[in-house]
């Protein structure tokens, strides 16, 4: 990568920040958060932002079915839990009828996610916290519905080296998931080395940030795919 996109991914992210620091937002909305971990590194899924029914059809086609849409805001958190996410929609009037039932709920939101489906049968989790005394911590484990009762995880604070990261991958109990696995490809570890540096040096670069939660991380045809994410802001800073 030149220095030029570096540079260029690093104003992005200063701006999506600084945006949401001056409106005195909590969160981001799961699109600018993962507009904020792809540049630095974490493979995500292919979406737009739309905001009319006829714009989420023809940004479905142009993505592939089948697709997903979700109301996207920096107040839902937890939008699986509140009714906001559509599945498997396989055609025009699919969306179309999907994006009518999110508009229906009459919740303000920033706009519709119309996003590629991703699927896979590996789920992985990448975080960051901010812990008193350490400083920023990156985490790695067993994501999805899982996360919270394995709690299968491991951690290094920032900032990471790719030594570090790649020996917190192999410290979680079911490291054998990175392997080839029923038929499937084994985990790109070099994809998965670099977002957890990435995510590493978020955590040092921008105060801003409190926590970051990548989940599910999804593993399609061995590359991991950062399904879902969200970056918690700081809500008081010194």
């Amino acid at each position: 990568m030149t220095k030029g996109n570096i540079l260029k991914k690093e104003k992005i992210t200063g701006e999506i920040l600084s945006k949401a620091v001056q409106e005195g937002s909590q969160a981001l909305s799961e699109y600018e958060s993962k507009r904020i971990v792809a540049n630095a590194n974490v493979p995500v899924t292919r979406e737009v932002l739309v905001h009319s029914r006829e714009e989420a059809v023809s940004q479905a086609a142009r993505i592939g079915f089948p697709v997903v849409l979700k109301g996207s805001d920096p107040a839902l958190t937890h939008k699986t839990e509140m009714g906001m996410v559509r599945v498997n929609l396989k055609n025009d009037q699919d969306v179309a009828r999907a994006y009518d039932e999110l508009m229906d709920k009459g919740i303000h939101m920033e706009g519709i996610l119309v996003q590629e489906m991703v699927k896979g049968n590996r789920e992985f989790v990448i975080g960051l916290t901010r812990d008193p005394q350490f400083g920023p911590c990156v985490m790695f484990g067993i994501g999805g519905i899982f996360t919270e009762a394995l709690k299968d995880v491991s951690f290094r604070v920032a900032p990471l080296t790719e030594e570090d990261a790649q020996e917190m991958i192999y410290e979680i109990k079911a490291s054998r998931l990175l392997d080839a696995f029923r038929g499937e490809s084994a985990v790109d570890e070099k994809v998965l080395v670099k977002a957890l540096v990435g995510i590493g040096e978020l955590g040092m670069r921008y105060d801003e940030i409190a926590e970051i939660d990548i989940n599910p991380l999804i593993i399609t045809e061995g590359k991991p795919v950062a399904v879902d994410a969200l970056v918690i802001l700081k809500t008081n800073r010194a």
